[in-house]
């Protein structure tokens, strides 16, 4: 398979305010990740809130200006050049349909900007044309492009979202965490409109979310990630059902199953404990301080990352002992 693209060492270090004087002091809300995506493929990446998840996403759309790394796109490296020619390529939706739309602007002249930035419509008539084509991939009418974001419902915003990021016809769409602020009736319509989407316009897409059990069904590919770092990587079904790392462990143990026999004889593993602050996070392995199997050797030494089974990718010291 061919990738479209491939993160090689990323870091984004956001600078914080010291109380010492000359003291720099940076959240390193992603710390030296890698990974990549396939063309046509969806790459879940997945962990608690403040993990990095988000900047992740919109550091390799290139809106944060990467700390170091490189992001390469289709072979070329974007990490320092003019972003406008990709910017049809690299589209987001965001997380809140409510924050993310213009009240004052229609739904016609919302998903019609972009059109009209890249200049795609060649008269007026066109760009109505191709709204309303927009609207009506997405589940909407023509009659809704003339209305306000205010006049719609959470799952109908997401769908205008959806439509302006479809506007210049890209390959390449980050998914906020796209559905975490829907309720979850609707979560599974967008869901399958993401798919349904997928396959008509052969999108690729890194899709982000704190809840497993989404990710696990919408993605080929899953990175696990734990404050700033990427502590497992794997196919869907190795992540779901033979998963390595302590720390997804405990989320797979979190998906809720529908059958009562099954759930009470499952053993649910709690983490015991806050997530460390990124300003100062722990010595060695990050999770340690969290982590009912850690040792002496966990707090002296970071554990690399590394090819467990072909294509499955495990930081931790213990991994193997874990696995019996």
């Amino acid at each position: 398979m061919e990738k479209l693209i491939e993160v090689k060492n990323l870091k984004q270090y956001f600078p914080v305010s010291s109380n010492k004087m000359f003291e720099k002091k940076y959240v390193k809300a992603v710390d030296d990740v890698s990974f990549y995506i396939n063309k046509g493929e969806t790459f879940g990446l997945v962990g608690e809130s403040g993990c990095g998840k988000t900047t992740t996403g919109r550091t390799i759309l290139r809106l944060n200006k990467p700390t170091s790394g490189q992001i390469i796109y289709d072979g070329v490296d974007i990490t320092k050049v003019n972003m406008k020619p990709y910017r049809k390529k690299m589209q987001i939706v965001f997380q809140d349909p409510y924050a993310s739309l213009d009240p004052r602007m229609t739904v016609g002249d919302i998903v019609g900007e972009a059109i009209d930035i890249h200049k795609l419509a060649k008269n007026k008539k066109e760009r109505k044309e191709m709204i309303v084509s927009l609207l009506e991939k997405v589940g909407l009418n023509s009659e809704h492009a003339n209305r306000y974001p205010h006049e719609f419902s959470g799952g109908q915003r997401q769908r205008i979202g959806i439509a302006r990021a479809l506007a210049v016809n890209p390959e390449f769409i980050v998914c906020d965490e796209p559905i975490s602020a829907l309720d979850v009736s609707i979560q599974a319509q967008v869901v399958n409109m993401f798919e349904d989407l997928q396959k008509e316009l052969g999108l690729t897409y890194l899709f982000i979310a704190h809840d497993l059990s989404i990710v696990k069904h919408i993605s080929d590919r899953i990175g696990v990630m734990y404050l700033g770092k990427i502590v497992e990587l794997g196919t869907s079904n190795e992540i779901a059902f033979d998963s390595l790392h302590p720390y997804t462990k405990s989320l797979i143990s979190a998906i809720p199953i529908p059958d009562p026999e099954i759930s009470r004889s499952r053993k649910r593993i709690v983490l015991e404990g806050d997530v460390p602050s990124p300003v100062n996070p722990p010595s060695g392995c990050r999770f340690r301080t969290r982590c009912p199997h850690a040792t002496e050797l966990c707090a002296e030494k970071e554990p690399e990352f590394v090819e467990a089974t072909p294509g499955h990718f495990v930081a931790c010291h213990y991994y193997k002992e874990l696995k019996k």
